[in-house]
């Protein structure tokens, strides 16, 4: 289906890395998307496909004026605070934020009758599965505050479903990564902490050297190996996933993974080709919590959603995040 084009929808986190291709992908689909984001770590120059909504989502009154104001007939909830050593360091940061936000959030979709929600969550749910690949039937045990606080409001989500028929679908990722292949927008993050663009900015500079953490580890080449999702590819599900929901699909969780896992080795050797230039690298020890293989079962929400990556090979995600960090 293709919606009107006055079919506002709200995206949290609008001006973020993924909220920001989610607006792309909503915009290409017909929708208006609404940047809603307090540009504590979001860009004003990635809101490109509608306007952008300065404010915070635990603002009550700010929520109530934005609804009233579009009327939107659904929100895409990206907005939340994302780095997982820091919610180790910091919990109270992370609850307040990510989970406090939330619920005032849906208490005001409620409030405003604003019946379906697209909820941005995490494999980090999984905690440190024991059973390769993950899928939805897998046990959610996270290990770190982020993690509990994107199973908390999955939680909250299906209690809200009961009490006052708010619907949703909780998405959750892997690795998202690589930008754009437009070029239009990508990842920049202050501090990153993601494996592609920390590569790429190795093999841009020289240095530092890219730390590997782990080497030991029970896989192929001793790295640890991760599911890499490309980020327009996950922006296309979200609007599946809204689409299911507002032709009457039951609430539920889906993984999005393309379910081929690549090592870190692997990661660095696609960045070496790509660029034509070395990358360096430093050995480091594991860090805690990091599971030596994390890959989801993405069956379901492929069969559910008529999915399919299109753009998730490693090299056209290192090409696409390549092709964006030189523009930078």
């Amino acid at each position: 289906m293709t919606s009107s084009p006055t079919k506002s929808v709200l995206v949290t986190g609008g001006a973020g890395y993924i909220g920001s291709h989610a607006c792309k992908a909503l915009a290409q689909a017909g929708y208006q998307p609404v940047a809603c984001d307090n540009l504590v770590y979001g860009h004003p120059w990635a809101v490109k496909w509608g306007p952008l909504e300065q404010g915070d989502i635990a603002d009550r009154a700010w929520l109530d004026a934005l609804i009233a104001r579009y009327r939107p007939v659904a929100v895409m909830h990206f907005a939340a605070y994302a780095y997982v050593g820091e919610s180790v360091q910091d919990p109270g940061k992370y609850y307040r934020n990510n989970v406090a936000g939330t619920l005032t959030l849906l208490e005001a979709l409620r409030d405003h009758q604003v019946r379906h929600c697209i909820f941005s969550s995490t494999c980090a749910t999984y905690g440190v599965p024991a059973v390769m690949p993950i899928d939805e039937a897998t046990p959610q045990a996270p290990i770190n505050p982020y993690g509990a606080s994107k199973w908390m409001i999955e939680r909250i989500l299906a209690d809200f479903e009961v009490a006052h028929g708010l619907r949703s679908l909780s998405l959750r990722y892997f690795n998202a990564a690589g930008a754009d292949p437009d070029g239009e927008i990508g990842e920049e993050h202050a501090p990153e902490t993601h494996l592609i663009p920390l590569a790429i900015q190795a093999a841009q500079r020289g240095e530092p050297a890219l730390a590997i953490f782990g080497t030991d580890y029970d896989t192929p080449d001793g790295t640890a190996v991760r599911d890499y999702i490309h980020v327009t590819d996950l922006a296309v599900a979200h609007v599946k996933a809204l689409e299911d929901l507002l032709a009457g699909g039951a609430s539920g969780a889906l993984n999005l993974g393309t379910g081929q896992g690549y090592s870190v080795r692997e990661v660095v050797e696609a960045v070496e080709v790509v660029s034509g230039r070395p990358v360096p690298v430093r050995e480091a020890a594991r860090r805690v919590g990091d599971p030596p293989v994390l890959v989801a079962d993405p069956r379901r929400a492929m069969q559910r959603l008529d999915w399919q990556p299109r753009y998730s090979s490693l090299s056209r995600i290192v090409e696409t995040a390549w092709g964006w960090h030189a523009g930078r």
